[in-house]
């Protein structure tokens, strides 16, 4: 749509359900170029962030929907001028926020380098996990500000896309680990002092659990502010997405009247099988081959024999999928969201750990698309992967069950009256006691349990 200050771009419809999203952050400014394609601005719905592409190249006129604002689908967010328009200058009145100094400002403007060493906790991980030197990156950010996708693009470009000077030593070098205020984004135009980094210690620390294929990741919310000095508090911003994860959660517990059970399962042939053929794999799929991915295979053979766990309330009937769509429940640094295999009964071992390490690949890298989110009949957390042996989990809304795999431990288990020492683990099912009874779920479980300790030495992955 046009007008006399140039094309509308307007809020699309990116899900069916979708009415309305918020504007995460703009990535272009009035005055900026862009080309066709070439993201404009990440917009936040209630369940992943995207970011929204040009459909033409041109020049950014008009910022309409400020950061943080909420917009109905279809309202005008910004205009632009398309490439080969007239150009027309940009008025002081069209700017709704201050310029921020481009990322490759050679004169060092003092603001851009008060923002360029202001790390999130998010940054400061990626860089120090692929060996990425902050201080040699162009930040793209508000202020120069170094974001999560300029240190994509650095590893991308093997770790070359450098394109600020180097100067003296800074203790921003990477193979460091902020110990002080890891939450707080750092300010001032100085390098930040020595004293507040430690080296990292060589390989990751395992305290407990012997499925933890990688460090687990801690929480961390970055603060832009605080409460009144000296009263020992701190003010958080809700973030869309944290607010939309309040609400599913009251809602489930409100109506959805839950009930929980366990199980204990044998799973040493598992880790023997495991351990046998995931250095093979990982030379021939180059992808680490998890647990999980035999655990989601065990539950999906376990709701074929038991469908009603695949199914929702209806109030006057019940409705039992026919796709075994498997929500993942995979955390981030401030949320959790819940990516679908989609027909995950249609998979193979090596076909699920595929789309694990892909889920798992774009829910930290923030490139999940709605549709990725979308059609989840039955939810899977593996709690394990930071030492959890117990765990009752909400139920995922509008969902039957949640199915918890915890940490794998070795215990002494008695066998034909003989002690030995087997690698166990707990599973924790949550389920709507509406539609569910602890007779079918206890079967359900039974299940599992012997699907999980039916896998041996002979099993095959493809």
């Amino acid at each position: 749509m046009s007008s006399n200050h140039g094309t509308e771009v307007l809020m699309p419809q990116l899900a069916e359900s979708l009415v309305q999203a918020t504007i995460g952050k703009w990535l272009k400014r009035p005055g900026d170029a862009f080309d066709a394609y070439e993201p404009i601005c990440e917009v936040i719905t209630d369940k992943v962030v995207a970011e929204l592409p040009a459909t033409e190249a041109g020049i950014m006129r008009e910022i309409v929907a400020h950061e943080g604002e909420t917009v109905a689908v279809g309202a005008v967010i910004c205009r632009v001028e398309p490439q080969g328009a007239a150009s027309a200058p940009v008025s002081a009145t069209n700017v709704s926020e201050p310029k921020p100094q481009q990322s490759a400002n050679a004169q060092g403007n003092h603001i851009g380098q008060d923002m360029r060493n202001r790390y999130s906790p998010a940054v400061q991980r990626l860089a120090q996990e692929h060996g990425i030197d902050l201080q040699r990156i162009a930040g793209s950010g508000l202020g120069g500000r170094i974001t999560r996708k300029d240190v994509m693009a650095a590893i991308e470009a093997g770790g070359e896309a450098v394109v600020i000077p180097s100067g003296p030593a800074s203790a921003g070098s990477v193979g460091n680990v902020p110990t002080a205020a890891p939450s707080m984004g750092i300010s001032g135009g100085a390098a930040m002092p020595q004293s507040v980094f430690v080296q990292q210690a060589s390989g990751p620390v395992r305290h407990t659990g012997l499925h933890l294929t990688e460090t687990p990741r801690i929480p961390s919310i970055e603060i832009e502010g605080s409460g009144q000095a000296g009263n020992g508090e701190t003010f958080i911003d809700v973030t869309p997405i944290r607010h939309t994860i309040a609400t599913r959660m009251r809602q489930s517990v409100s109506e959805i009247p839950h009930a929980w059970t366990t199980i204990e399962v044998d799973v040493t042939d598992l880790v023997q099988l495991r351990n046998k053929i995931k250095d093979e794999f990982k030379r021939k799929e180059g992808i680490n081959l998890t647990y999980l991915a035999f655990v989601l295979k065990a539950i999906v053979n376990a709701i074929k024999d038991y469908p009603i766990m695949n199914s929702v309330w209806a109030v006057d009937k019940i409705i039992v999928k026919r796709d075994i769509n498997l929500s993942l429940a995979v955390g981030t640094e401030d949320s959790v969201l819940t990516p679908v295999i989609k027909k995950a009964d249609q998979k193979n071992i090596a076909g699920l750990a595929r789309e694990i390490d892909e889920l798992a690949r774009k829910t930290r890298e923030g490139t999940l698309s709605p549709n990725d989110m979308q059609g989840g009949t039955f939810t899977v957390n593996n709690t394990g992967s930071f030492g959890s042996i117990l765990s009752y989990p909400i139920i995922n809304y509008p969902q039957a069950a949640i199915l918890t795999f915890e940490s794998i431990v070795k215990k002494p288990v008695v066998i034909n009256d003989m002690i030995a020492v087997r690698s166990m683990a707990n599973m924790c099912l949550s389920l709507d006691h509406r539609i569910l009874d602890g007779v079918i779920c206890g079967r359900f479980l039974q299940r599992v349990k012997e699907n999980l300790e039916g896998f041996s030495l002979d099993t095959k992955v493809y």
